[in-house]
């Protein structure tokens, strides 16, 4: 199991405070000198370009969120931005943001193993949301909205004894509706712009890793 962190002393009261890709073109040149005695015409040497088929380009599905008619389609695969992979300040919280973006697409697809790859399974939020997450994304069943959006992030930037760093994250998440396979309603959840959690990061092999994420208050 991994070392608990403290929430407690400084760390409370920042919460608190926070909780608030060139085309190349290729030109043949030949020489102005009279073509032999039986050679083709020159418009028969070189095909025109126009003839050479172009490829037309493929189409992308657009995304559509969940709503009362299904579950949602074709949701973007969350990228890792270029600052979250750096043991720096800046680096833990361009992290601690993008976590957040993997948990909506949890909600959203049921699929965590693009959470799992940067989350310590000792993490205690995971723990609590995963199983809810899982159940509305199986048998027919889905989420529409519930989704989370960091506001801001907070960090020191020290090293706690255990190696890791402290994030404090000020976040809201929008309201929610659990649909059943024949569309009913299971239950709405109204938003919350009033949410905080304390996030324990460690930076390991070249990559950032959640070790555990505590919600304040909760």
């Amino acid at each position: 199991m991994t070392s608990r962190t403290s929430l407690s002393g400084p760390w409370r009261a920042c919460a608190v405070a926070l909780v608030s890709i060139s085309l190349t073109s290729v030109t043949a040149c030949n020489g102005g000198g009279t073509p032999p005695p039986g050679s083709p015409p020159a418009d028969s040497q070189s095909p025109s370009a126009s003839s050479t088929p172009s490829a037309a380009p493929t189409p992308t599905a657009s995304y559509k969120p969940a709503d009362a008619t299904g579950r949602a389609q074709n949701v973007p695969v969350p990228e890792l931005p270029e600052a979250a992979k750096a043991e720096t300040k800046e680096g833990a919280i361009a992290f601690a943001k993008h976590w957040y973006t993997l948990l909506n697409y949890a909600y959203q697809t049921g699929e965590f193993r693009l959470m799992d790859q940067v989350t310590d399974s000792s993490c205690r939020l995971c723990a609590k949301v995963r199983p809810g997450i899982v159940e509305w994304n199986s048998e027919g069943r889905w989420i529409a909205g519930g989704l989370v959006r960091a506001k801001g992030a907070y960090t020191n930037f020290v090293k706690t004894s255990q190696g890791g760093y402290q994030v404090t994250t000020q976040l809201e998440q929008s309201a929610g509706t659990l649909y059943r396979a024949d569309s009913s309603v299971e239950k709405s959840v109204p938003a919350s712009q009033v949410l905080a959690d304390i996030m324990i990061l460690r930076f390991s092999d070249g990559r950032w890793m959640a070790m555990d994420i505590d919600r304040i208050g909760a």
